[in-house]
C-alpha cells in the first residue's frame, strides 16, 4: 500500500516536472519571438534619423524592420521624423496580420511583400527626398543614374522605374515587390523612392546616395555624364569584389 502510494506520488512529481519544463521551454520560445522594447526604441531612433536627414517630410514616407517572423511598420498617417511608440504597428510578415492593434502604413503591403520576397533584406524604406522626388516627377525620366561611383556600388547599377499607381493600392504593392525582387532601389513615378537592405545603415546609405545622384541630375539641368559600363565593372570588382565574366 505504502509502496503503491509512493509510486503514485513519484509519477505525479515527474509529470509535474515535465509540465513545468514544457512551460519553461514554451515561455522561453515566446520570449524569443516577442519584440522587445529596446527594439522598438531602436526602430524609433532609425526613423528619426531618416527624418533628420531630410529623406521624409511630415507624413510622407514609411519604414519597416523585420524581427524574426514579425515586422515593425510605421503607423498609418504617422510622421516618420517624429514617429512615436504608439504609432508603431507590429505585423506578422507571412500574412500581414496586425498583432498589436496599431494600423500600419497604407504602404505596408509592399513593405511586407518585399520582406517576404527578399529573405536577405530586413529593412524597407519608402522616402520622398527633395531631389529624388523632383526626378520622379520629371517629364523625361533619366535612364541612367550612375553619375558617381557610389551609385552602382551602393544604390544599384540599374534602378527600376515604377509607373504611377495610387499610393496604398495593391497594384503599387505588386509593382514594388516585382521591382525589388532583383534590385535594392526603385523610383516610383510621381511618388517617391523605395530601397531595401539588410541593416538600417545599409538602407540609409542607399537612400542618401540615391538622393545625391538625383541632386546632381537636377542641378546639372540635364547636362551630366555617367559612368561607362567598363568603369562600373571595374568599380564593382574593386569595391564589391565582383568577378566579371
Amino acid at each position: 500500500m505504502i509502496c503503491s502510494l509512493y509510486k503514485t506520488m513519484k509519477l505525479k512529481i515527474i509529470s509535474q516536472g515535465n509540465h513545468n519544463s514544457q512551460l519553461s521551454t514554451l515561455n522561453s520560445q515566446q520570449k524569443k519571438e516577442m519584440i522587445q522594447d529596446y527594439q522598438i526604441q531602436e526602430f524609433l531612433r532609425q526613423a528619426h534619423r531618416v527624418g533628420d536627414a531630410g529623406l521624409t517630410l511630415c507624413s510622407s514616407g514609411n519604414i519597416s524592420w523585420r524581427i524574426g517572423d514579425e515586422a515593425l511598420v510605421s503607423g498609418t498617417g504617422s510622421w516618420v521624423p517624429t514617429l512615436p511608440k504608439e504609432k508603431v504597428a507590429v505585423c506578422r510578415v507571412a500574412d500581414g496580420e496586425v498583432l498589436n492593434g496599431v494600423k500600419p502604413s497604407m504602404e505596408s503591403g509592399f513593405h511586407l511583400g518585399v520582406l517576404r520576397e527578399r529573405p536577405d533584406c530586413d529593412v524597407v524604406l519608402h522616402f520622398q527626398s527633395k531631389y529624388a522626388t523632383v526626378v520622379s516627377c520629371m517629364q523625361e525620366t533619366p535612364k541612367d543614374f550612375n553619375v558617381t561611383a557610389e551609385v552602382p556600388c551602393h544604390v544599384g547599377r540599374e534602378i527600376p522605374v515604377i509607373p504611377y499607381f495610387r499610393p496604398g493600392s495593391p497594384e503599387l504593392a505588386e509593382a514594388v515587390k516585382a521591382a525589388l525582387k532583383d534590385h535594392n532601389s526603385a523610383l516610383m513615378l510621381k511618388h517617391g523612392q523605395v530601397v531595401c537592405g539588410k541593416t538600417f545603415d545599409e538602407v540609409f546609405e542607399r537612400a542618401m546616395f540615391f538622393e545625391m545622384a538625383c541632386r546632381i541630375i537636377v542641378l546639372s539641368q540635364g547636362h551630366y555624364k555617367t559612368l561607362t559600363p567598363e568603369e562600373i565593372d571595374d568599380l564593382e570588382a574593386y569595391v564589391l569584389g565582383k568577378v566579371t565574366k
